[in-house]
């Protein structure tokens, strides 16, 4: 069996995660440290504590996740697969993992990137959705006549939209027409994935640049390519290309398939991955990373 580990974006935290790892395992607890130091800051009081309004805010969530996908990874002595792939924001976990970015400046990013995200976009402005029950192409399409953006080709028959809010909103409504089971507004507090997302995209950029790092041990199957990246320069470009395009998962799931990964390892609060992975390609085992 070949196996790939798979790192969650934003909507799997909830307050409390890597608590009791924190607690009880000192590999953990230092990953969790190390980050405060980064950002000067108790993040993790607000992992642990919440409320879960401050911590579901852009800027904190993200360095979050990361934190507690990181400590999980580590504190599990799990072996490093052949490839690794994240979902949006988990990209940045799966490069900490396989060594191309250090734990402080994954941190540090992150932060930058959720401020960047709510800066580009004043609150109101965009908004974010989902639609289930129509498949890529139909989806793709009333997004053409709308002008809305696909923000993630999740799985078969689960699409989120992003964009200006009436843009978005009259995209769901002739999702509706079109026959999806559900199209609705998603709780994020900015737009993700979309072209007004430019200005944070630009900052991304600056700082990427200004920020040391190594080619991967393990090649990233990335959301913009679909494919394993390990050049540097090509890893740079599509953490800002993601920016403002959709993250590609169900496709990349497919590609993992063609490489020959039975597997995914799900390392990270929830289960969000591992149920996608079953509906894309029911053939491949979706498993959770238990420590």
């Amino acid at each position: 069996m070949s196996s790939i580990l798979v790192f969650p974006g934003q909507g799997s935290q909830t307050v409390g995660m890597g608590r009791e790892l924190y607690e009880n395992n000192v590999t953990a607890r230092a990953v969790f440290d190390e980050v405060d130091e980064a950002l000067g800051e108790k993040l993790s009081d607000i992992i642990f504590n919440g409320p879960i309004e401050e911590l579901t805010l852009t800027r904190n969530v993200q360095p979050a996740i990361m934190a507690t996908s990181i400590a999980m990874f580590r504190a599990s002595n799990i072996k490093l697969t052949e490839f690794v792939a994240g979902h949006s924001l988990g990209e940045y976990t799966a490069l900490c993992a396989a060594g191309a970015l250090s734990l402080a400046d994954t941190a540090k990013l992150l932060r930058l990137r959720g401020e960047a995200m709510q800066r580009a976009v004043p609150v109101g402005r965009g908004l974010t959705a989902v639609i289930l029950g129509l498949e890529i192409d139909v989806v793709r399409d009333i997004c053409a006549k709308t002008d809305a953006d696909v923000a993630n080709d999740n799985s078969p028959g689960q699409v989120v939209i992003s964009g200006e809010k009436e843009i978005v909103e009259k995209t769901l409504e002739l999702a509706k027409e079109a026959g999806a089971k559900r199209a609705m507004p998603l709780a994020l507090s900015v737009p993700v994935h979309c072209r007004i997302q430019q200005p944070a995209a630009d900052e991304m950029r600056a700082a990427l640049e200004n920020t040391e790092i190594k080619t991967p041990i393990a090649p990233l199957i990335s959301n913009k390519t679909c494919t394993p990246l390990s050049d540097v320069n090509e890893i740079r470009e599509a953490l800002v290309y993601q920016m403002t395009h959709g993250v590609r998962w169900r496709e990349s799931v497919l590609e993992m398939a063609k490489l020959g990964i039975t597997e995914t390892i799900e390392v990270g609060p929830g289960a969000v991955l591992t149920g996608l992975t079953k509906r894309i390609c029911p053939d491949m085992i979706g498993n959770k990373l238990e420590v």
